[in-house]
């Protein structure tokens, strides 16, 4: 089984030239250490817990009888003192540590056991100085360098994927110039991931400002905990930190470990973390130490990323939260959706405050807002309809809301969204019924311009590039297990109705579709048409606008 879950993009400029590689070093040990120390001691409580429980199965009357049994069968089996010598004797153990004074064996040979000719070997100060290490270590440097190496017009692409039961965050670098999408590096995940957020600030080090700029990612998984990684390191061990229960390390007292252990043992949602699994992730692009994020355990909480402690936590749903979205103005305003069938918009400075809620007529896949007009906003639903929104006509109930327009965009589930971020009124939605369809959003309401299906099975994620230079690329990917980027610039209808943001090209235009090269030459054929940007890609595909 194979599949990718979530996606998210790394702006250009963010992502360090050149990576550095993982150090393992005695900071580094401590700080694992740290951050370990709860879940292992979570660990030997459950051991102990699950042996008292089996102890209190069997019963008294068991316990006796098994300690009968044991009493018996050493009385059988014990040897007297004599025995024992007599058995040893033959060892002769007494003079196991006499050196071997005869003169007669001296220079018959040394003993080849394992480390017999450690003196003949030759020790070198500097691997320069070794004449059998041709390849010097600044040539290896140079040749790791120039591997890891990412170009101020690349992007780095973000993918949430489980692949035989194995579950990690595979980084790609897209290439556009070249048109090329490769693995960078990977980094390995506790649980099955749900949700990616991309994060420019230093999370978890203590000697960077905090202020200062990075290229970080929070990643949502089944766990309650939410891990955040260095994406400028390879090969990274544990994360830089851990938010949640899993990343509070130091516990001083029988007491509060007890506390903590019955909380989560019982999976009551509370104020300090979530008690099950991480469904969305939103960080906020004005105030960049808070990032809030949903569960399944019904709440939305607030955390601050210099502390890596839960701020605040926000019980608006009843049930599942399962997307977040910050106001791209007003940056303490907090869109939520839920399983409840409900959104709301909350401003997180007034926690007990009355806040807006809309309705709509099954569960909420995702939220929006336009960042075009930042008065509106988006609800995708189960039932595979899109809600247009204005936030100043708020109802007075959830059964009274009444949408700008609806839109029923797919037969299925709407389990992929998103709007360009730089093209305005240009929306894509993916949806279980494998189709990608491209819309254009007029004053009068919402058209469709092409519709494909690019091939990654059952859409779960498509996302628009963030910069202006690579705006028309939109990466899909879903149950299939792979990414592709398509640059819908190249296909003629949206040519057509995006024609004022399209530069102009002589000659015809053969479609582009990028994906990771398969070295198998059971998909030769299949990274031929990659290779070639679709050219056989209009075949089948359909088109409002295509004549």
């Amino acid at each position: 089984m194979s599949m990718i879950t979530a996606t998210a993009w790394v702006p250009r400029g963010f992502a360090a030239p050149f990576p550095t590689k993982y150090t393992f070093d005695e900071d580094e040990f401590q700080r694992i250490a740290e951050l370990a120390k709860l879940q292992l001691d979570d660990a030997n409580e459950d051991l102990e817990d699950a042996r008292k429980e089996v102890a209190d199965e069997n019963g008294d009357d068991a316990m006796k009888e098994d300690d009968g049994s044991d009493d018996e069968a050493p009385s059988k089996t014990i040897k007297s003192k004599g025995d024992e010598d007599d058995d040893l004797k033959e060892y002769d153990l007494d003079h196991y540590d006499d050196d071997d004074d005869d003169p007669q064996k001296e220079g018959e040979g040394i003993g080849m056991g394992m480390f017999g000719n450690v003196k003949s070997l030759a020790y070198h100060e500097s691997n320069e100085d070794d004449p059998y290490i041709t390849m010097k270590e600044n040539e290896e440097d140079d040749e790791d360098r120039e591997e890891l190496q990412i170009l101020a017009t690349d992007n780095m692409l973000l993918a949430a994927k489980i692949e035989d039961e194995v579950a990690h965050l595979e980084i790609y670098v897209y290439e556009d110039g070249a048109d090329n999408l490769y693995v960078h590096h990977d980094i390995m995940l506790p649980a099955i991931p749900l949700c990616v957020e991309w994060l420019d600030l230093p999370v978890g080090k203590s000697n960077v400002d905090k202020d200062s700029r990075a290229n970080f990612v929070a990643v949502g998984t089944f766990d309650p905990d939410i891990e955040i990684w260095d994406l400028d390191t390879v090969d990274c061990m544990y994360p830089n930190a851990i938010l949640g229960q899993g990343g509070e390390g130091k516990s001083d007292g029988t007491e509060e470990k007890k506390k903590k252990k019955k909380k989560k043992k019982s999976k009551k949602a509370n104020d300090d973390y979530h008690v099950d699994s991480v469904l969305s992730l939103a960080a906020n692009r004005h105030h960049r130490n808070l990032l809030a994020s949903s569960s399944a355990d019904k709440t939305v909480k607030l955390w601050d990323l210099n502390t890596t402690k839960c701020a605040k936590s926000y019980t608006y749903h009843t049930d599942k939260v399962c997307s977040l979205a910050w106001h791209p103005k007003e940056s303490t305003i907090l869109l939520s959706g839920s399983y409840d069938r409900t959104v709301v918009a909350a401003d997180m400075r007034a926690p007990d405050a009355k806040a807006p809620t809309w309705g709509v007529e099954s569960d909420v896949e995702t939220v929006r807002w336009d960042p075009h007009n930042t008065n509106f906003f988006y609800i995708s639903t189960e039932n595979g309809i899109i809600h247009y929104h204005d936030i100043r006509k708020a109802p007075s109930s959830p059964a009274t809301s009444k949408p700008v327009w609806i839109l029923q965009a797919h037969d299925e589930s709407v389990s992929a969204f998103d709007i360009n971020p730089t093209i305005p009124g240009f929306m894509a939605t993916g949806s279980t019924d494998k189709q990608v369809k491209l819309w254009n959003i007029q004053p009068s309401g919402p058209s469709m311009v092409v519709s494909r299906d690019l091939d990654v099975g059952k859409v779960f994620s498509t996302t628009f590039a963030p910069d202006e230079e690579v705006g028309f690329r939109l990466s899909v990917a879903g149950s299939k297990g792979v990414v592709q980027i398509w640059d819908t610039s190249t296909n003629p209808a949206v040519r057509r109705a995006f024609a004022d943001r399209v530069a102009p090209v002589d000659g015809e235009i053969k479609e582009r579709l990028v994906g990771v090269q398969n070295d198998s030459s059971d998909s030769e054929s299949d990274d031929d048409a990659v290779e070639t940007g679709g050219a056989n890609a209009g075949e089948g595909w359909e088109s409002m606008d295509e004549d």
